[in-house]
């Protein structure tokens, strides 16, 4: 039986006019130029699966929606307020009930989540990885885009992921909890550790539950829904638990699109849809509760050039644009923004993995455009963005890392100074 909802799916669809204005947005459509390989293709596709929902997807609408990045620069610019997010996810939720791929496709999807979503497995994926680095040029495309993640070093669990966080300097101001999700902190510790010393500084009180975990990003793009419903629901039961609190910090703004929606996850479950709704309703990015704080005095001589690259996620899903670059212009950088900003890097979370051939094309057309501000250093607010992005001459960080620098913490690790 398929799983996509095909009442609601039409009433989306109906929105959209064909204008085309999501063309121009669209980063694999700007790459190819197929009509197939746009949003408003895309719809076309999605509108032939629902006049017969329990018929299996043709090849050709399953090859051009694993072709979308979810990276919702589409819904920025429609004029029609086309909910293409959620279109999408169950266009690839009837894809995985009624379709079926290639074994090697199967295996592989099927490895993603179960290592990808959890630190343990993950951090041993990475420390075997160093091993086999050498053998890249060699293996297909997706096992090479695998390798490509693995770092020189894989860094020890951070002070977040030991829950050790850092009692609030001076008056308490408020009680938040930190999500630490699950590539983040194994990849690049430092982010949270640079949270929990910005929230302490502002005197904020962080808890960190051990029982939350994944956000169910990974599965959910997968279009596995149940899977991603019990991530989420184990987040909302630990959350919950941890007693009341003013915000869920989010700094990877890939998890916090998703936390969001969880309303939208749970809204056909009665026992669930409140519960969710109310955990989605406090969830930030980091950014947007930073930006209600005063600003800390700063410790950095400003003037230092900074690209910010926004991520998705962040300005498309969130709709979250004016904070991050804000707090970044007060702690005194030298914000500098690169053409396209509007382009997906091609990162999408699993997406540099199952489709590295775009992934690695979107992703030398945004490193251009940082390496053409002059900035040396490239702020961003998502995990894959950074890893993504990153080349010799591009140091990518988390802006939370610098804003923590220039508060008084340490400089972010291997920062090219003599490029300031």
């Amino acid at each position: 039986m398929t799983s996509i909802d095909v009442a609601a799916a039409q009433d989306r669809i109906r929105k959209c006019v064909h204008c085309g204005f999501c063309t121009a947005t669209c980063p694999t459509y700007l790459v190819t130029g197929d009509e197939l390989d746009s949003p408003r293709g895309r719809i076309w596709l999605m509108k032939d699966m629902l006049a017969n929902p329990e018929v299996a997807p043709s090849p050709r609408a399953v090859h051009h929606i694993d072709r979308c990045l979810s990276c919702l620069s589409c819904t920025t610019t429609c004029p029609s307020g086309v909910d293409y997010m959620h279109l999408v996810d169950a266009a690839r939720a009837h894809i995985e009930s009624a379709h079926r791929r290639p074994l090697p496709d199967r295996l592989l999807r099927a490895l993603l989540p179960a290592v990808f979503t959890r630190r343990g497995p993950f951090r041993a994926l990475l420390r075997a990885g160093r091993l086999v680095r050498g053998l890249a040029p060699m293996l297909p495309a997706r096992l090479a885009a695998m390798l490509a993640m693995v770092p020189d070093a894989v860094p020890a669990p951070g002070l977040a992921e030991r829950r050790a966080p850092l009692p609030p300097v001076g008056a308490r101001s408020g009680r938040v909890i930190l999500h630490l999700g699950c590539v983040q902190p194994v990849l690049r510790p430092a982010i949270d550790d640079a949270a929990l010393r910005l929230l302490a500084r502002h005197g904020v009180e962080v808890v960190i539950t051990r029982q939350s975990a994944c956000c169910g990003a990974i599965d959910h793009h997968l279009g596995r829904e149940a899977a991603a419903a019990a991530h989420a629901r184990a987040n909302i039961e630990a959350w919950e638990a941890a007693g009341p609190v003013d915000a869920i910090i989010i700094t990877a703004s890939g998890c916090g699109t998703v936390i969001k929606d969880y309303a939208a996850l749970f809204a056909d479950d009665p026992a669930m849809a409140a519960r969710a709704a109310a955990i989605a309703a406090l969830a930030r990015d980091i950014s947007e509760y930073l930006a209600l704080l005063p600003p800390l005095p700063q410790r950095i001589a400003p003037g230092l050039p900074v690209a910010w690259h926004s991520a998705c996620s962040l300005q498309h899903g969130q709709q979250v644009k004016v904070a991050p670059r804000q707090l970044l212009v007060n702690a005194g950088f030298d914000l500098r923004d690169p053409a396209e900003a509007h382009i997906c890097c091609g990162s999408a979370g699993s997406y540099a993995i199952l489709q590295p051939e775009m992934s690695a094309t979107l992703k030398a057309r945004k490193q251009a455009a940082l390496a053409a501000t002059g900035a040396h250093i490239v702020a961003s607010s998502n995990i894959g963005c950074i890893g993504q992005i990153a080349r010799p001459e591009l140091h990518t960080v988390h802006m939370v890392e610098l804003l923590d620098w220039a508060s008084g913490g340490p400089m972010p690790l291997g920062l090219p100074m003599e490029k300031r």
